[in-house]
């Protein structure tokens, strides 16, 4: 499957008021990116680091519901999840290829 199909499909199951357009999938992206880090955290906290083959899963769940809120943020911003992979692939090939890859700032 390719990025957009997989947001077409998961654009079939965006349901929330028009007029919450972009914000609404940026909070539930900020709460879903949270809900991954709190996963791995009990694995460190619960399971002293021993990522199971039942807690990877149980995480690449919560990814998916990342991808899932950005296939919907993207679509609402007009682009397509393929636009925002390869615009991303050029911004970090060019830092590569500057040798500015490390540091901060998002326009380096």
């Amino acid at each position: 499957m390719t990025l957009n199909e997989y947001q077409a499909h998961a654009l079939e199951t965006a349901i929330y008021p028009e007029d919450s357009r972009i914000i609404y999938p940026t909070l539930g992206l900020t709460g879903e990116a949270g809900e991954v880090a709190d996963k791995v955290k009990k694995v460190i906290r619960d399971a002293n680091r021993e990522f199971t083959p039942e807690k990877k899963r149980e995480i690449m769940k919560e990814i998916g519901d990342v991808l899932w809120y950005c296939a919907a943020l993207s679509h609402d911003l007009g682009y397509t999840l393929e636009e925002v992979a390869q615009t991303n692939v050029d911004k970090l090939s060019s830092r590569m290829e500057r040798n500015l890859i490390h540091g901060n700032g998002d326009n380096r």
